[in-house]
């Protein structure tokens, strides 16, 4: 008996340089994070706490990555996985979204607590921590910007829909880190030259802010995928135009989702005037991006 191959879904395909460069930026993170948190607390800066607290949100994103790289390697070929490990990450973002709500929600509460019950703020030397977490995030995003880079330029001509975006998450988070650093430092200058204390928790809150608005982004983008309902009413127009541009088909049913990031699956039957194939179906949308995984049923009518 002859026995056809199995029909493979691995979804990190090179992506092992990108992974050592997040281990790299996850322990730069967790350091920057732990200082600003502690000199926050010893230095009563509301803005520098929620500096530490927002790298400790991305702390947990780059945490997520890294498990979501391992264990998909790990278990790539395991059959128990239909269509392979690509949620992983998925599942991981939309648990991270969660506590970073609560997280915004315990600062922004922290910070208007100390808005109505101001204490002193240590301005020197909160300033010079913040500006250190600042320039940490300009590095973590130098590592990062340059490995995304290279991925994208070495697949863009022939594997463009298998960007890392796992490892294009992270770049812009840090990117959103090194804003909210700004942001304290701006805080802490302000109340140091003009006795602006009330500026420092008002940072406080915008901070939280940034936390809570990036959870519910993560959140609407993880949903969506775990509930197969982030494909776009364009990619199944495309993919019902692409096979009805044959006159003598007809799509009859038709279900697209995501089974990882950037990779779709598809489920279509068509009906025919005459015998055809699911092959000669298939070869229909071979033109159009992303479709990983193509199921087609053909019948008479």
């Amino acid at each position: 008996m002859r026995h056809c191959p199995l029909h493979e879904h691995d979804f990190l395909h090179g992506q092992e340089h990108g992974e050592r460069r997040v281990y790299m930026v996850l322990f730069l993170t967790i350091v920057t994070m732990a200082v600003e948190i502690v000199a926050g607390f010893v230095f009563n800066s509301m803005a520098l706490t929620a500096d530490g607290w927002h790298m400790g949100t991305h702390a947990a994103a780059f945490g997520i990555t890294i498990f979501a790289y391992r264990y998909a390697r790990r278990h790539a070929k395991n059959p128990r996985f239909s269509f392979g490990t690509g949620k992983v990450g998925v599942l991981g973002g939309f648990a991270s979204a969660v506590a970073l709500g609560v997280v915004a929600l315990l600062m922004a509460v922290e910070s208007i607590h100390r808005m109505i019950e101001p204490r002193e703020i240590r301005f020197t030397e909160a300033i010079w921590v913040a500006v250190i977490g600042l320039v940490v995030n300009l590095v973590s995003a130098f590592l990062l910007k340059g490995e995304h880079h290279h991925h994208h330029g070495h697949d863009h001509e022939h594997h463009h829909h298998r960007e890392d975006h796992n490892l294009k998450a992270a770049y812009f988070h840090v990117l959103a880190d090194a804003m909210t650093s700004v942001a304290a430092i701006i805080a802490l200058v302000f109340g140091r030259m003009f006795g602006w204390t009330i500026l420092d928790p008002v940072m406080g809150v915008v901070g939280s802010l940034v936390i809570a608005r990036w959870a519910f982004g993560l959140l609407g983008q993880t949903s969506g995928i775990l509930l197969d309902g982030s494909i776009g009413p364009e990619i199944r127009e495309a993919i019902r135009a692409a096979v009805e541009a044959d006159p003598e088909l007809h799509v009859t049913d038709l279900h697209v989702w995501a089974i990882a990031p950037g990779h779709l699956a598809v489920i279509l039957a068509v009906g025919s005037a005459r015998p055809r194939t699911p092959a000669e179906v298939k070869a229909l949308l071979r033109d159009i991006p992303h479709l990983v995984h193509i199921n087609a049923e053909v019948h008479a009518g």
